[in-house]
C-alpha cells in the first residue's frame, strides 16, 4: 500500500505541496448508481416526476459539483476543470450515473469525478424522495483515471 499523502511525517493531516510537479493531462471517470422503484423508473421515464426534468437537473448538478469539490473535500486542491460530463441513463432498476473530469494540472482529478456522481445521484433522490422514499445512491467508484505520476489505472471491480 502507497504511504498516505496527506499525513506528514507525525501523522497530522495536510495539504499536499505539488507545486514541484509537472503539469499533466490526466482524467478520471467515476460510476454509482440510483436504485429506484419501478413506478419511479416509469415516472422519470415518462417525465412525470412532480419537480422537474430528473436528467438534465441531475446531469448540471453533477458538472456544478465536480468544479466546487476543493469547497468540500477538505484537503483537495482548487483546479482548473478543463471538461466535465455527467451521464445519467436510465435502467430498468434506476439510474446508472458516469462523470468523466479532464484536466492539465499536478494533481489528479479522481475526487471531481467522485463528488459529480455523488451529487448527480443525491439530486435524482431529492427530485424523487416524495414518491420513492426508499431511493439509495449505491456503488459510487473511480472506474479508470490517467495521467500523472502513477499513469493509467483501471478498477478491477468494473
Amino acid at each position: 500500500m502507497a504511504d498516505l499523502t496527506h499525513l506528514d511525517a507525525s501523522g497530522t493531516a495536510h495539504m499536499v505541496d505539488v507545486s514541484a510537479r509537472p503539469v499533466t493531462e490526466r482524467a478520471s471517470t467515476a460510476r454509482g448508481r440510483v436504485v429506484l422503484a419501478p413506478a419511479t423508473v416509469a415516472l422519470i421515464r415518462d417525465a412525470a416526476v412532480p419537480k422537474g426534468d430528473v436528467i438534465a437537473t441531475a446531469r448540471l448538478a453533477g458538472v456544478m459539483a465536480a468544479k466546487r469539490t476543493s469547497d468540500l473535500i477538505p484537503l483537495c486542491h482548487p483546479i482548473a476543470i478543463t471538461y466535465a460530463d455527467v451521464q445519467c441513463t436510465v435502467e430498468d432498476w434506476g439510474v446508472a450515473i458516469t462523470a468523466d473530469v479532464r484536466i492539465a494540472d499536478r494533481t489528479g482529478v479522481e475526487m471531481e469525478a467522485l463528488t459529480a456522481v455523488s451529487v448527480a445521484g443525491l439530486t435524482i433522490i431529492d427530485m424523487v424522495k416524495a414518491v420513492d422514499p426508499a431511493a439509495m445512491l449505491t456503488d459510487i467508484a473511480v472506474a479508470t483515471k490517467s495521467g500523472g505520476r502513477s499513469g493509467d489505472w483501471r478498477n478491477p471491480h468494473g
